[in-house]
């Protein structure tokens, strides 16, 4: 087993994130709960560029999600928040998101992700990946 969150994941989208000066603490940088809006944010992003806002029906709830910080975020500036996915499941996937500011592209500021279960809107249970999703996914 291996400790790279990357391992078996694929880049399937990249957000570009304006900081706020509202996302900002008393400390003088990016509150830690911000950073999980980030995540969501490039995650619906990614979510709408496949398609999924028109799969009536379907849709994916998270079961767990995470976030390790390594540098602060500091208002003015952007960010690009990398979106991979993989190890897929019957019913779920995972995605890890790196964060960066895109002034100092080089510097990971925070590594997060999600493991997510895609359901039946009908019936609130699990149901299996559609194949498309299983492809866009598979590295």
């Amino acid at each position: 087993m291996t400790s790279d969150p990357l391992s078996g994941k694929k880049l399937v989208f990249t957000s570009r994130i304006p900081i706020r000066w509202g996302d900002m603490d008393a400390m003088g940088h990016v509150n830690n709960v911000v950073f999980f809006r980030y995540l969501e944010q490039a995650r619906i992003e990614w979510y709408s560029h496949i398609g999924r806002g028109e799969k009536a029906g379907s849709e994916t709830v998270v079961v767990h999600c995470y976030c390790t910080y390594y540098a602060p975020l500091v208002y003015p500036g952007d960010i690009e928040v990398r979106t991979y996915a993989g190890s897929p499941g019957r019913s779920s996937f995972e995605i890890v998101q790196e964060i960066r500011r895109c002034d100092d592209p080089k510097t990971v500021c925070a590594i997060g992700g999600s493991k997510v279960v895609w359901i039946d809107q009908a019936t609130g249970k699990s149901t299996p990946l559609p194949d498309v999703i299983r492809q866009l996914i598979t590295p």
